[in-house]
């Protein structure tokens, strides 16, 4: 089986780019020069502390060899993912070509890029057994991914069944070399599973008890009732005292479009405030509905509806904690 690697930038940012081009890239304009196939580890790691002095030694070596993989290690035929934490989908696809210093895409964070082959279905990381989700939680630019997630991505991007995986699973070796690393992303991604399992009236709970313990007093509407608000927020709870604040929930795997966003705000009063969630993500069409929207209204992803949470977690009260239970977990920094 060829190998897969995953490729990303921070954020998922050039998920939609990777898609639209047809390729895989990475950044790191300046040592983009230095990468010419064939060129040592050693070689790039030098260029690295020449370009950036002062730069720690680690993060050199890390950088570097991340570079060296895209450039040296990756074959064509290999296979390829990507991850949109925002959307929570994989895109799936292969290397079909040599890497390529592309000094035009670099004000993008693309310097080194690799055609690429996108198969036509992206996977909803909630389809993924939790042994593959774990699997992927590496936050490297660049890493191989075990076998198991390889199998799984591949039939779901190709529309195959899929074969059940094993109990176990030995972890990549690399991210054996500090157990910590990169604690908080995985952990962040552990919860937005957590709470993309809930249902959708314990979703709606959720974001009522974020708002509440925001200073908010909140009216949730009935189940079955669908008014184009699912709940309203103000300081007296009766929506007088403004701001008063309109929100609607959408817990779905499907990313909310431009009508769905102007649906929305056509019901709104001038004096309202928007709040739209869709665990979803939105298209680029509904973001920029929003971004010209008359009424002012805010855009929840399931990456703000996370990073919300745990922001106001202390102030939540027992209702919305024992829907989504959290710890502390202290790490030195």
């Amino acid at each position: 089986m060829p190998t897969m690697w995953m490729v990303r930038g921070d954020g998922g940012r050039l998920y939609d780019d990777f898609r639209d081009r047809n390729l895989a890239a990475i950044g790191w304009a300046q040592l983009a020069l230095a990468a010419k196939p064939g060129v040592s580890r050693k070689a790039l790691i030098q260029a690295y502390k020449e370009l950036q002095p002062g730069i720690k030694d680690a993060s050199a070596v890390s950088g570097a060899s991340q570079v060296f993989r895209f450039v040296n290690e990756i074959k064509e035929g290999d296979t390829v993912v990507t991850y949109s934490p925002a959307n929570r989908t994989y895109l799936v696809g292969r290397f079909t070509g040599a890497c390529q210093l592309r000094p035009d895409l670099a004000d993008y964070g693309m310097s080194l890029t690799r055609p690429v082959e996108w198969y036509p279905h992206e996977v909803d990381r909630d389809k993924l057994n939790s042994v593959s989700r774990n699997s992927l939680g590496s936050t490297l630019t660049i890493f191989n991914v075990a076998e198991v997630a390889q199998k799984e991505l591949l039939a779901l991007a190709t529309g195959k069944d899929v074969s059940t995986p094993p109990k176990d699973l030995i972890d990549d070796p690399e991210a054996l070399e500090d157990p910590l690393k990169g604690v908080q992303e995985i952990a962040f991604e552990r919860i937005k599973d957590q709470i993309n399992s809930l249902d959708w009236s314990e979703m709606q709970e959720l974001v009522a008890g974020i708002l509440r313990a925001m200073g908010y007093k909140t009216l949730v509407s009935p189940a079955g009732a669908d008014r184009g608000k699912d709940i309203i927020a103000s300081p007296d709870g009766f929506g007088f005292e403004p701001p008063r604040i309109v929100v609607e929930v959408k817990h779905r795997n499907v990313r909310m479009g431009s009508n769905e966003i102007r649906s929305f705000l056509g019901g709104r009063h001038k004096e309202d405030r928007g709040l739209y969630v869709s665990t979803g993500g939105f298209t680029k069409e509904a973001l920029y509905e929003g971004e010209r929207a008359n009424v002012h209204l805010t855009m929840w992803t399931l990456d703000e509806l996370a990073r919300t949470l745990m922001a106001h977690y202390p102030a939540t009260d027992p209702e919305t904690k024992r829907l989504v239970p959290l710890s502390y977990f202290y790490v030195p920094a």
